[in-house]
């Protein structure tokens, strides 16, 4: 995500360096290298002119102190700039009526049933709703059933009506039916199309009609880059959305929908998608983008995702399991699925301040824990809560139903042994402090 632009950026600032102070020479000269980033980007071009002036106009008026430098003040305008572009303030979504109803817009392909799965589980999981999910794309084969089976998956109801094909009805009756049930937040996934036409706009526009509904979301492709921008405008004029979903974002996007579209339809982005698992969906704050397309990463949302994950409870027993060196196979595989809920390692790697730039033409597969899990689920209960006692022949055994090799196998022991012994040894250490201070 951003990757392209963050080089570029980062060249353009390069200009200024060495330069003891800011003239209009050398600010147009950077700007023109960053005008051409964003359109590279797939910004679009009014929104880039725009940006660059403003820039401009700032750093001629801004009086360089000798303790920053030139290039220096230039990032801090253009990060603040970038912020301001993409919104300036986080976007919270409305659920202050009781039940909240959001509806879904936006073209087939663009992620809507999937997104509205993953708004359901990151309200029921993170804000305590009962959410429920309603099928109202008549149109698409499989539409209610893949709807259905992602409901299943975080554990939301889905309500639908097979046999109807009027998707303002089918919404009317899932309202009446979330009352009866105490469901307090209702998402509507309506249908889409493969380009704008008047029925599909007239069909939505008559469910937001019927329906009344809290938040219109509109769900965009931002692989799809400008032509995302031009969607957005024509939906927005047709519904007057309340703010903007952008998926895929964890793919090959030059990420100028990201940049544009605030500009162009005056509505907030709310939500990204950043990858297939139903926990990949952040809510969207524009300074941290910016942090991010800058190249300064994004430790708070690092953060907030590793608490997300991070069990108390759990992490008290694992602690007094290493201080009696109890510490198995079993607790490896429970850490191993804690980072694995994190997201995408690549993703979550670039969040830490300069890592982003040092890993961008490395791959880091998401797969990559998935030899370790299977020589682990290869060993018999006794192997993982005892591990001392795989010898030889237990470890060829274990290769083979794992489908690795000996060697595969003889480096995952020594990796765990080695982690036993740091973890021992930095929780022994914290505890050996504690037992200091309380003796004082």
């Amino acid at each position: 995500m951003f990757d392209n632009l963050s080089e570029r950026l980062e060249r353009s600032f390069k200009i200024l360096k060495g330069e003891g102070k800011i003239t209009e020479i050398n600010v147009a000269e950077t700007l023109k290298d960053v005008r051409k980033a964003l359109l590279d980007a797939d910004v679009n071009y009014k929104v880039a002119k725009n940006f660059t002036d403003t820039v401009k106009q700032k750093a001629l008026g801004e009086n360089v102190l000798t303790a920053v430098k030139p290039s220096q003040l230039m990032v801090k305008i253009v990060h603040d700039e970038l912020t301001t572009l993409m919104g300036g303030e986080t976007a919270e979504i409305n659920l202050d009526n009781k039940p909240a109803i959001i509806l879904m817009s936006g073209l087939q392909g663009s992620g809507k049933t999937t997104f509205s799965a993953k708004l359901a589980n990151l309200l029921q999981t993170k804000k305590s709703k009962k959410p429920l999910l309603v099928a109202c794309d008549v149109y698409r084969p499989a539409a209610v059933d893949q709807l259905k089976v992602l409901g299943e998956q975080i554990n939301v109801p889905v309500f639908s009506e097979p046999e109807s094909k009027d998707p303002v009805a089918i919404a009317q009756h899932a309202i009446t039916q979330a009352k009866a049930n105490g469901n307090d937040v209702i998402i509507v996934d309506t249908a889409g199309r493969l380009a704008i036409d008047e029925d599909m706009m007239n069909e939505i526009a008559a469910i937001k009609a019927g329906i009344n509904p809290d938040e219109i979301l509109f769900v965009v492709d931002s692989m799809t880059g400008q032509d995302a921008v031009n969607t957005a405008k024509e939906f927005n004029e047709k519904l007057d959305f309340t703010g903007v979903i952008l998926t895929k974002l964890d793919g090959d996007t030059r990420g100028g929908a990201a940049l544009s579209i605030r500009q162009v339809v005056n509505k907030p982005i709310k939500y990204i998608g950043t990858g297939e698992k139903m926990e990949a969906l952040d809510q969207f704050h524009p300074t941290r983008m910016a942090d991010r397309i800058l190249g300064m990463g994004d430790i708070v949302s690092l953060v907030e995702r590793a608490q997300e994950q991070y069990d108390e409870e759990e992490a008290k027993r694992i602690q007094k399991r290493l201080q009696k060196n109890q510490f198995d196979f079993n607790d490896f595989l429970s850490q191993i699925n804690q980072i694995k809920k994190m997201g995408n390692l690549k993703d979550l790697a670039a969040m830490i301040p300069g890592v982003g730039k040092a890993i961008k033409d490395v791959d880091i597969d998401d797969n990559a824990f998935k030899s370790i899990e299977a020589i682990i689920y290869s060993m018999t209960p006794n192997e993982r809560t005892h591990p001392d006692v795989i010898n030889g022949s237990r470890r060829q055994r274990i290769a083979r139903g794992s489908g690795t090799n000996i060697q595969e196998v003889n480096r995952l022991l020594k990796q765990f042994d080695e982690t036993r012994k740091m973890m021992k040894m930095v929780t022994g250490t914290k505890a050996g402090r504690l037992m200091s201070q309380l003796k004082k």
